[in-house]
């Protein structure tokens, strides 16, 4: 017992080197909408996403109440206030996010987005807005791409929608970054298991098995939810979820591990390292959502 609950308190130690930075005390997965604009031209434009409810996670419309604007990313004030002076003729909001967009061709939100929303795009040179239809996110990570072909800024009136948005969902970029997620789960739990004794060739290739089996029915089960739903709803199936993991790990290493009646690990043990490996896992991934937001 006294080796276990020092594996224990390694196993967040090295957690805690690792990564030393503070965490977000709502970090984790979270939906993102992700558009890249094709034959854009040159000057300079800027983008944001307009929002049928005022509120989409911390993002928000202004109040003329608001003793501070939040004049953040990529925005300087006269940018910010040209946003918010923007009238949209369906009474779609802006929440204060937006994006220098002609440089990279892409605007990707990848916290809170708005379920429901506009593109739109400001072009300070000529005062020009050009805005899309409404849009809805259709998956956890929802991609869309826009042609901007042929489109003439100056000549376009403002409020009339003009960009048009597919669905271009990247299957091939979130295949990657699920394979990387599990490498660097199975890699991690594999550590903790180390410190906790199991050191035997086969033991440890049962837990990246099972750690396989678990990762692709955690991926799979959260990319079936309907994210229709609240943020705060899907944090909490996630949770859930996660919870489930935890149980259905102990569960197949203590008895598939010891099918053959010999206790190779105890069930104690079985569900305290269960327990510490995804935890362990669950913070460093919290971290790295905050550093590699389109990985993890």
């Amino acid at each position: 017992m006294k080796k276990q609950i020092a594996a224990v308190l390694l196993s967040f130690i090295a957690i805690m080197l690792l990564f030393p930075s503070t965490a977000k005390a709502d970090s984790g997965p979270k939906p993102s909408v992700r558009i890249t604009f094709e034959n854009m031209g040159d000057e300079v434009c800027y983008g944001t996403l307009l929002s049928k409810e005022q509120i989409s996670g911390p993002a928000s419309a202004y109040q003329v109440v608001d003793m501070e604007a939040d004049y953040s990313y990529d925005l300087n004030h006269d940018i910010w206030e040209a946003f918010v002076n923007y009238k949209d003729s369906d009474g779609y909001y802006y929440l204060q996010r937006g994006w220098l967009c002609s440089e990279s061709k892409k605007l990707d939100w990848d916290y809170y987005p708005p379920q429901s929303f506009k593109i739109l795009l400001y072009y300070p040179k000529t005062n020009t807005f050009v805005v899309s239809d409404t849009y809805e996110r259709y998956a956890f990570d929802s991609y869309f791409t826009v042609n901007m072909k042929g489109l003439h800024i100056g000549t376009v009136e403002t409020q009339t929608p003009v960009l048009v948005a597919e669905r271009s969902y990247d299957y091939k970029g979130e295949a990657i970054s699920f394979v990387c997620r599990m490498i660097f789960t199975i890699l991690l739990e594999l550590g903790i298991a180390l410190l906790f004794g199991f050191i035997e060739k086969k033991l440890l290739l049962w837990i990246a098995g099972i750690n396989v089996v678990t990762q692709i029915l955690l991926n799979v089960m959260l990319n079936l939810i309907n994210y229709n739903q609240q943020n705060s709803m899907f944090v909490f199936i996630y949770i859930v979820l996660e919870v489930m993991v935890i149980v259905i790990e102990a569960f197949l290493y203590n008895r598939i591990i010891n099918r053959r009646g010999q206790e190779i690990l105890p069930t104690q043990a079985c569900v305290i390292y269960s327990l510490v490996a995804n935890i362990a896992s669950f913070i460093a991934g919290l971290f790295l959502a905050n550093w590699l937001p389109g990985m993890f």
